[in-house]
């Protein structure tokens, strides 16, 4: 049975500050890290140590988000988690297949991680309502993060590697045990 690990990306007060509708996906987050908990799947914790120093209030977990002692945290400098970090070595330790994929910066972080996942060789769920970001500019034009939200989704959902299973889900149709039918999504041969 594939081991399922919830990852929280960056979403530290500093970092979701003006993200689009982070009130909400704040929220969202929280209740799946409840249920992650509740039903005994792994809930990893990633932060940016790159523009916020630990201790400081941009470094801290935005409310209501809150990690246990025991839970583990991976300390990043780049846009994906996996970059000079010990992920991998966490997630080999609790045996992890599928992760579920939550947090902040949908255009870097999010984004960038998912990706390296999959090159990986996890499973991935994007949860697709529990993800933001602010609004960007590039060479003149303003992209919403609603917009930029939206994308990644519709990049994530189209996302294809062999013998992998993907999808871009709701927070409330996450799978988080094998039980409730794993990694939804196509599987691609």
């Amino acid at each position: 049975m594939p081991s399922t690990v919830l990852l929280v990306i960056d979403l530290q007060t500093g970092v979701v500050d003006g993200c689009f509708d982070v009130v909400a996906v704040l929220r969202r987050i929280a209740r799946l890290v409840d249920r992650a908990r509740a039903e005994g799947v792994p809930v990893v914790w990633v932060q940016d140590h790159e523009g916020f120093a630990e201790g400081t209030p941009g470094w801290e977990l935005a409310e209501p988000l809150s990690r246990s002692e025991d839970e583990p945290l991976v300390r990043k400098h780049f846009r994906d988690s996996f970059a000079g970090t010990d992920l991998a070595e966490v997630l080999e330790g609790l045996g992890a297949e599928h992760l579920v994929v939550a947090g902040a910066q949908s255009d870097y972080c999010v984004r960038t991680t998912t990706q390296a996942a999959a090159v990986r060789g996890y499973d991935v769920t994007l949860v697709s309502d529990a993800h933001t970001t602010t609004d960007a500019e590039h060479d003149g034009v303003v992209i919403t993060g609603e917009q930029i939200v939206a994308h990644t989704n519709m990049y994530f959902a189209g996302l294809r590697y062999p013998g992998r299973r993907f999808a871009a889900v709701k927070h409330v149709d996450v799978a988080l045990t094998a039980e409730g039918g794993g990694c939804p999504g196509r599987i691609e041969a």
